[in-house]
């Protein structure tokens, strides 16, 4: 899509962080912009400031992982703006770090309910509307490093995004044989300074975390390594890049890809990975070597 004026975009997540950063920028190219978020304070301000800036922009308060509230978002956006050209699958949580076998059902149950089954009813509900459309549109699925690493204590985060960067090559190839004007994109930036690592405060069933020395640690170097990460703002605008040249892949921090060339360099030498290596090199910033 070249022209984006009165276009119309919808993104969830909206309120803050990544997703506010790219309504912002596709604000400023003319879009017509629906923010969806689970945030009511949040979505209500940004909205406000958004329309303080002269966008063109709606709220509508949505839990992405219930799939009649992503159908209302459809509805509302059709109502209000009567199309749609750009979907932002963009909402997703992180978790407290925690040994795979530690993890309860409910915890699995949040994560995989935002971060995959939100992606998996965006596309089931507005992919067939913009097909119908038959005109030039993107399907932006935010992943993450994590879809295209494997660490530990995250489980369920790396597992979900790992299935967000598969659904978004899916898409790829399914838009291309249908030969559809649609494209995909999966978005895997490394540390953006956002507030994931807050997400807790989102979760119905949450409660005070007990953490092992090494959970503790590994949240640590998390919490540092997102508190000096990429501006959002600068993430938005690799995205604008990517979705102006079709590219599936949006990889925003290039000198993170030798640690996904050391996972595949992994698999293809049958070698098994030195773990604290990469974990010491993770929250230095160095990367893998």
């Amino acid at each position: 899509m070249k022209d984006f004026k009165n276009k119309v975009a919808v993104i969830t997540g909206g309120a803050s962080g990544i997703g506010r950063a790219m309504a912002e920028r596709f604000a400023r190219e003319g879009m017509k912009i629906v923010l969806a978020d689970i945030e009511a304070p949040a979505l209500e301000a940004t909205v406000a400031a958004m329309k303080a800036d002269g966008a063109t922009v709606i709220g509508v308060l949505t839990d992405v992982s219930k799939s009649e509230q992503i159908e209302a978002l459809a509805a509302q956006t059709l109502e209000a703006f009567g199309k749609v050209h750009i979907l932002c699958n963009n909402a997703g949580v992180g978790a407290h770090p925690r040994a795979t076998w530690e993890l309860t059902k409910a915890d699995w149950e949040w994560v995989i309910g935002a971060n995959l089954w939100s992606v998996i009813y965006g596309v089931q509900t507005f992919v067939p509307i913009m097909l119908k459309q038959d005109e030039p549109g993107h399907v932006i699925n935010t992943a993450s490093m994590a879809g295209l690493l494997s660490l530990g204590m995250m489980s369920p985060y790396f597992a979900t995004k790992h299935a967000v960067v598969s659904i978004s090559e899916s898409l790829h190839f399914e838009f291309a044989v249908r030969g559809s004007k649609l494209k995909a994109h999966a978005l895997c930036p490394a540390f953006v300074n956002t507030r994931i690592g807050e997400s807790e405060r989102n979760r119905p069933d949450r409660e005070p975390a007990t953490l092992s020395p090494i959970e503790a640690q590994v949240g640590e170097a998390f919490a540092r390594r997102l508190a000096t990460g990429m501006p959002a703002s600068e993430l938005a605008e690799k995205v604008f890049e990517a979705v102006c040249e079709d590219r599936l892949y949006i990889l925003t921090h290039p000198e993170r890809k030798p640690e996904f060339e050391w996972r595949v360099q992994n698999i293809l030498n049958d070698r098994n990975p030195d773990v604290m290596s990469m974990i010491q090199r993770l929250a230095s910033g160095k990367g893998a070597s």
